[in-house]
């Protein structure tokens, strides 16, 4: 065996000995973290488009939150806030005492839970039904029509149903002229509840399946054909492919609905509650305006809309621990 051999025999060996010995991954490379201003530079165009939002939203929304301090004082607008003289708790205590609040509470919750059974389904459903039509003609005609009502105002709205089922409108004429005596459901205490949910629906539904024609849009294709192969019939599609797809846009909308649970539409509420009579038609919204607001006592109205305000955080940040726990992401999620 010659020396050139002897050290190609060793080197093959020496690959071999390489190949058994198993080798490490690679570190991580290590990631610097920018400073402000690196980073700042690096997102100066979205900072600056979005700016203009940041500055409204602080003006408008921010910046009235520091009002809430009249709330622990006795507040004269003749005097201004840093002249009014300091209550603390005592206007706290008056709402609370004061059963009126707790008959718009009572029916705030009320209409929130009778809305969320009856009228939050119905997006997802009109969704699911213009998903399934396979014209893109008739589907865009449905969208124009059902879209139409959310860009009436609730004068309009609350109009429309004095015509339909007011004492003089067209069901009561109908039924007059068949016989009957005519029926006024737009002054009946006891479908109020009914009456307004109608409303909601008619005005507001069409414009609430946007988010969810989206969310449909976004569904793999190719997860509806496999289900399809394997057998699956159309309700077993929509119940294993279409609905867990809609589950993430359902659970954000819900917590956002029941954050926006005590505010259940001051403008509906404040044009047919002389109608039906406080009792049946007293809201948080409308309680503030005419006990507080009408009234002219400030500290109390900002008493009870600070306390909707807390109990409104609540229960959103109540509504997002529970979707965390199902394993979804939320409003918001912990990094």
């Amino acid at each position: 065996m010659t020396t050139t051999d002897f050290i190609r025999r060793g080197n093959r060996a020496a690959d071999k000995h390489d190949d058994d010995v198993p080798t490490l991954p690679a570190p991580p490379p290590v990631r610097r973290k920018q400073g402000l201003k690196a980073r700042f530079r690096r997102d100066r165009s979205l900072v600056l488009m979005a700016l203009p939002v940041v500055v409204l939203l602080v003006v408008f929304a921010y910046v009235p939150l520091l009002g809430n301090v009249v709330a622990f004082q006795s507040y004269s607008p003749f005097i201004g806030i840093p002249a009014s003289p300091w209550v603390g708790l005592e206007n706290f205590a008056r709402v609370f005492g004061d059963p009126n609040f707790w008959n718009a509470v009572r029916n705030t919750l009320v209409i929130t839970g009778f809305q969320l059974v009856f009228f939050f389904p119905v997006p997802i459903a009109l969704a699911l039904l213009l998903n399934s039509l396979l014209r893109p003609a008739m589907r865009a005609t449905i969208q124009a029509i059902v879209y139409l009502p959310h860009f009436f105002s609730w004068v309009l709205v609350v109009s429309v149903f004095q015509q339909l089922l007011g004492g003089a409108g067209l069901l009561s004429q109908m039924l007059r002229a068949n016989g009957w005596s005519g029926m006024d459901i737009m002054t009946n205490p006891d479908t109020f509840l009914f009456l307004i949910t109608s409303q909601a629906v008619w005005k507001d539904a069409g414009w609430g399946i946007i988010v969810f024609l989206a969310a449909l849009a976004a569904i793999d294709p190719e997860q509806y054909e496999a289900a399809a192969v394997d057998g699956a019939n159309r309700w077993r599609r929509m119940w294993h492919v279409t609905l867990p797809g809609l589950r993430s846009v359902i659970v954000l909308l819900l917590i956002l609905r029941l954050g926006d649970a005590l505010t259940v539409g001051f403008e509906q509420m404040i044009l047919q509650r002389d109608a039906v009579g406080a009792e049946a038609a007293e809201v948080l919204d409308t309680f503030v305006y005419y006990t507080g607001i009408q009234n002219g006592d400030w500290s109390y109205a900002a008493a009870a809309g600070l306390i909707k305000g807390v109990v409104s955080l609540g229960l959103i940040l109540a509504a997002n621990k529970v979707a965390h726990l199902f394993g979804e992401n939320g409003v918001y999620s912990k990094s």
